[in-house]
């Protein structure tokens, strides 16, 4: 295990009803509030006037930036912390899921940047200071509301790419599973399968010996593995909610993490797939991890592939290989049976752009020299190649 500096200070108000305390934790920043959110999910489902209620209550200005993107645009910020200097901004209420939370962050950087806000991606030490971010999650998906990182699309360039630092780590955030009741099955198999992400991500490290986050992670794979399927079929089961709610916070505030050194694999890939289609963040990890996996298995990597396929996935081969291979098939065919569209096809997305995508992960990213197996142009290539077609398995 590497040394490490863990910090977890978001103040977290999870359960029904925790809703109530918004006003005293934005208060604790201030009375002007930047109220930001998506596409208006959160007018459909009410909880837009709800916070509204409360805050007009509690005596607070509110100024709204709406209509923010899956995938959080450049302009947005910008747009975002112009409204934050010109109403002089005291803390930023982001209501939604990650995109939400992630736009919100790089608002709160900018406002004490006079450059492009994108400088950031490029030298994330920059973004040393932020407005205070206040969130009522509503997709258990990235973890946003419990980290300080943020990923921010730039689409005349089709980059999109990382930034934060600590000084963007949400102040508090509010956990209601409530407010996941309505989110829509497509959504909701997109948040499991970037839960399970982060967390396969971070299981498959150069590091060895990191026991205790291996087994965190393995309980928390095995929590999200069982309560999507309900989740899925009862979009109001409480328990099947909370618990999808609470592994994607923990699954990326640092905990299964640190201690591990080398960079991630899939998601520089997937950022790419989002960048030049737009796609659906979670879809994309979901169709690229189990090519990842069979593409990395070698005599170097079986035996950890088959720790991950016993630990997680109930598989009961003894022999490291057939173990191996199980594991990836179980894993992809856990996707198809939720439904998730397991082809680059299905997504919108021929070969016309594999090899250039395949030019940029490896530019925007360490792949091929900090990642869990180097990956070097050719092989994300042909990775994405792979992803063109359903996955088959022989005996």
């Amino acid at each position: 295990m590497e040394n490490f500096d863990f910090q977890a200070p978001t103040n977290i108000l999870f359960g029904e009803g925790q809703l109530q305390h918004l006003p005293r934790l934005l208060q604790e920043h201030g009375q002007r509030v930047l109220l930001t959110y998506g596409g208006g999910s959160i007018k459909r489902n009410g909880l837009y006037d709800e916070v509204q209620t409360l805050l007009k209550n509690a005596n607070m200005t509110v100024i709204e930036l709406g209509g923010i993107d899956p995938n959080p645009r450049l302009e947005t910020v910008k747009e975002g912390a112009r409204l934050c200097h010109e109403h002089d901004i005291d803390v930023i209420l982001a209501v939604g899921g990650g995109s939400t939370i992630d736009c919100s962050k790089a608002i709160a950087a900018a406002y004490y940047y006079d450059g492009d806000p994108w400088d950031f991606t490029q030298k994330r030490e920059l973004a040393t200071k932020g407005l205070p971010i206040v969130t009522v999650l509503t997709l258990a998906a990235t973890g946003s509301e419990m980290n300080g990182g943020a990923v921010i699309s730039n689409m005349e360039t089709k980059e999109k790419l990382g930034m934060g630092g600590r000084a963007l780590i949400p102040k508090a955030s509010i956990l209601d599973p409530t407010n996941t009741f309505t989110v829509p099955r497509y959504q909701t198999m997109a948040g499991s399968a970037d839960i399970l992400s982060h967390l396969i991500e971070n299981y498959f490290s150069v590091t060895e010996h990191a026991a205790v986050q291996d087994h965190v992670a393995e309980g928390l794979m095995k929590t999200v593995l069982h309560y999507t399927p309900i989740a899925l079929e009862q979009p109001e089961h409480y328990d099947a909610r909370a618990n999808l709610m609470w592994a994607s916070s923990l699954a990326l505030n640092g905990l299964t993490g640190s201690g591990k050194k080398g960079s991630w694999s899939c998601h520089p890939m997937e950022h790419e797939l989002s960048a030049y289609y737009d796609i659906t963040h979670g879809i994309g990890l979901a169709i690229l991890t189990p090519r990842w996996l069979a593409h990395i298995l070698n005599a170097d990597t079986v035996e950890k592939i088959a720790a991950f396929g016993r630990a997680v996935l109930d598989v009961e081969w003894e022999e490291p290989w057939a173990a191996a291979r199980q594991t990836i098939q179980r894993l992809y065919e856990t996707f198809v049976a939720w439904g998730v569209p397991m082809t680059l096809g299905e997504v919108g997305i021929d070969r016309e752009y594999l090899e250039e995508m395949a030019e940029q992960a490896v530019k925007h990213s360490t792949l091929a020299t900090h990642a869990y197996v180097p990956l070097e142009v050719k092989d994300v290539q042909a990775i994405y190649e792979a992803c063109l077609t359903p996955m088959t398995f022989t005996e």
